[in-house]
């Protein structure tokens, strides 16, 4: 009650008062940030995809604590979290699913063999993210196997940023973190490091966490030829109470731990640039069935990604032609789904042609993919652009693409579920069509998107008593529209930001011949997200937040979120409350999302 009367107040004053603020930085400044596209980097406004990019003020003045709710400002972007604080979440697109998006740091692929469910284990601190880049439709040309329904790459910030901080915050279900960031010079190598933790009760039975992150960024030689390491550690313990099984199932517990480490340079020579990257991904988790009593039920997987690539691009009259080469080797060590290993190979090439004084732009492409499990995949795709002024373009893409069953999907087994180790790789062909509009003060993008899944995998049985079993044995038609805009206004030279984003979906999947199915399609039909941000004050920022989801099961939802931020000189005060009108409603699995609660903190920056 306490929560939901302050969250009240502040909302009053937000609206009453926002007028008097003063300048942002709008998301249209991000127009000539080059999207990471690995081999061909582009502008912003250049791209022929649909592509969203969360820079560091929207970062910064969002009312998000943790990278799930971030992403679940965006329209489109489906975060199913179990949990507070992001604990444990499943990140999808479009209707895909949990498996079917990849994730990337800094360009370094860091999906999981084991299952999806851990993709967003590594998730990095707020705190370190320069930007979020999320690219929407078929990815595979550009990334391989696993960009099914789209990728994001999150870009860390540096030593140019001001970083050095110390911060604590408190909050509801006792809900206590403490980070600190350094960055410095020293011998010419730049130097960042991060450390952070964060604890809480939970909010409910058995649904207390303790996480812990490390980051460690480092460039050095740079007055050669620069290399760029990345060194990242994230371990979770929390209570899941009906995040997994049956809802029933009050006593789960699980353990994560998830790390990478890479290096990275370029070189340039003339009309050549290549850009070559090792790294190394791990993860490891226990679950138990029963938390204080191990034996009843637990797993214990361990799987380690071994990798190098090298991402080229080479300028000619015709054009630009990307090409590249992704080589890594994974092992798996599981009590349930045995000793794995698997070699995967990706070879890319494109070429972007421009035409017509430049108005006209078309890039084929294609990804030639090799598992040591799996057949060989070609995975071609076209992206078509033309620009009817400096402001407005038009855009098309096509592209084929698949993902190999992961080792969840292969050989778990436990007393109602099978898995099949002769799944073959699902595959989808995706249209997509759409409008760009980059003006001074309206930024605006419509798409209209249509995928054909086939072999999608499902959990089928023939009896009731039977065991659910893996099988590839569904179509599924996945298709909708898309929109988000932004605009930046001034009152009295005092400028506000206003975003708005909605998502049309809709799915249908083929009937099957069996008497049951686990297949659940449960996606966003309609997805609104909107923001407003602006300074009431030089000193103090505010932000608020307001999501609308109804699900194809037929629920619905709205959460708003608010947060304001007081800068004094080195120290800033910030006071976050989510879920401020007390919603109740679920994600995932049935497991109720926490009410109204409050985040308070203070950062010092020196």
């Amino acid at each position: 009650m306490i929560v939901k009367y302050f969250s009240g107040l502040l909302l009053a004053f937000t609206i009453c008062f926002g007028a008097y603020g003063q300048t942002l930085t709008p998301s249209q400044q991000l127009e000539t940030v080059n999207v990471s596209g690995n081999r061909i980097e582009l502008p912003f406004k250049e791209n022929s995809r649909t592509i969203t990019v969360i820079s560091e003020a929207e970062i910064s003045q969002s009312p998000a604590t943790n990278l799930a709710e971030l992403l679940q400002q965006v329209a489109g972007v489906d975060i199913r979290r179990r949990g507070v604080n992001g604990m444990q979440a499943d990140l999808y697109i479009r209707g895909g699913s949990f498996d079917q998006t990849l994730l990337l740091i800094d360009g370094f692929k860091v999906e999981d063999p084991q299952t999806g469910h851990h993709t967003l284990n590594i998730a990095l601190p707020l705190h370190l993210i320069k930007r979020v880049e999320i690219i929407k439709g078929p990815a595979a040309r550009v990334y391989g196997q696993n960009a099914f329904t789209g990728a994001i790459n999150i870009v860390t910030k540096n030593t140019t940023d001001r970083i050095n901080s110390v911060g604590f915050d408190l909050g509801s279900y006792k809900q206590e973190q403490f980070n600190v960031s350094f960055g410095t010079e020293v011998n010419g190598a730049a130097v960042l490091a991060h450390a952070s933790t964060s604890s809480s009760e939970g909010y409910r039975y058995n649904t207390d966490f303790d996480n812990q992150n490390y980051v460690l960024k480092t460039r050095f030689n740079q007055d050669r030829q620069p290399i760029e390491f990345l060194g990242v550690f994230t371990e979770r313990h929390f209570g899941a109470n009906g995040f997994y099984a049956s809802p029933d199932a009050k006593d789960q517990y699980e353990e994560t731990q998830s790390s990478l480490l890479g290096l990275a340079t370029q070189f340039k020579k003339d009309r050549l640039k290549w850009s070559p990257r090792l790294y190394w991904k791990r993860n490891q988790d226990m679950y138990l069935y029963i938390r204080h009593n191990p034996a009843v039920y637990r797993n214990l997987h361990r799987s380690n990604k071994i990798g190098g690539e090298i991402n080229a691009s080479y300028t000619s009259k015709l054009g630009v032609t990307g090409f590249g080469v992704d080589v890594a080797k994974v092992f798996l060590n599981s009590n349930n789904l045995g000793q794995r290993d698997r070699l995967m190979t990706n070879i890319f090439l494109e070429h972007r042609f421009s035409f017509a004084d430049t108005k006209i732009d078309l890039t084929p492409g294609v990804a030639l993919n090799y598992f040591s499990d799996f057949k060989f995949r070609a995975l071609p795709g076209v992206d078509l652009g033309y620009r009817f002024s400096p402001s407005f373009k038009a855009y098309a893409n096509f592209g084929y693409t698949y993902r190999v069953p992961t080792y969840t999907d292969l050989y778990y087994s436990d007393r109602t579920t099978q898995g099949n180790e002769n799944l073959q790789p699902e595959e989808a062909i995706t249209e997509e069509l759409g409008l760009k509009y980059f003006g001074k003060k309206i930024n605006a993008s419509l798409a209209v998107f249509n995928r054909k899944s086939d072999n999608i995998i499902d959990y089928t049985k023939v009896n009731e008593e039977d065991k659910w079993q893996a099988t590839n044995i569904q179509k599924l038609r996945t298709y909708g529209l898309e929109f988000q805009g932004n605009y930046s206004f001034e009152v009295k030279a005092f400028k506000h930001f206003i975003s708005l984003g909605y998502t049309y979906l809709e799915e249908d999947l083929d009937a099957i011949a069996v008497a049951f199915s686990r297949y659940s399609i449960n996606s966003l039909n309609h997805h609104i997200t909107a923001s407003y941000r602006a300074q009431l004050h030089k000193s103090l920022m505010q932000s608020i937040v307001y999501k609308y989801a109804e699900r194809s099961s037929g629920g619905s939802y709205t959460v708003v979120d608010l947060k304001t931020v007081l800068s004094l000189q080195d120290f800033e005060l910030s006071l976050t409350a989510n879920n401020i009108f007390d919603t109740f409603y679920t994600e995932t699995n049935l497991v109720p999302m926490p009410k109204a609660n409050i985040l308070a903190g203070i950062r010092y920056l020196f």
